[in-house]
């Protein structure tokens, strides 16, 4: 066996010679995400235990008709537009992950004057895969894009009813 073989196949007397060991907190540290034991202690015993999950169950957008509504939004995300209106005011989406529920919001100013008020930030974003043609798309549909392709990652849109949603690359 050559030397330079020796070299990239250490015998286990060179490895045993090479062997540089971690302190344990330093390697603790690698597996527990950047926290030592102590850390993680106190972490733990600041952490207040809650009923209420980490879990996004669906999202309310605030609508003026919800028949009109539940086309446009149906248009946009390619679903047929037969989802059910509930109670007169709201219309779940039938999505992935979270929901999407278009409402008129009679008990939050729906039925004053001007409706609720619209989301003026967006404040959840719908992927895609292919942001040029999902930003083609809302073009060709006379959807009201509010920005162009930002950082090549995502663009805005406005429905409607003036809230501002925000399609992003995954």
């Amino acid at each position: 066996m050559d030397q330079h073989a020796s070299k990239h196949n250490p015998t286990p007397a060179q490895e045993s010679e090479n062997y540089k060991p971690q302190l344990i907190p330093n390697t603790l540290k690698m597996i527990k995400g950047g926290l030592t034991m102590n850390e993680q202690d106190h972490q733990a015993s600041t952490t207040v235990k809650s009923p209420i999950k980490n879990k996004i169950g669906s999202v309310f957008i605030p609508v003026k008709d919800i028949e009109r509504a539940r086309e446009w939004y149906c248009k946009l995300l390619g679903l047929t537009p037969d989802c059910e209106i509930m109670n007169g005011h709201l219309c779940p989406l039938p999505m992935e992950g979270a929901g999407v529920i278009l409402d008129t919001m009679p008990m939050w100013g729906g039925k004053e004057p001007g409706g609720a008020p619209s989301i003026q930030t967006p404040t959840f974003m719908f992927l895609t895969t292919d942001l040029q043609a999902s930003y083609s798309f809302a073009k060709d549909n006379q959807v009201t894009l509010v920005t162009d392709i930002q950082f090549d990652h995502w663009f805005v849109i406005k429905d409607p009813d003036n809230n501002l949603l925000m399609i992003c690359k995954e």
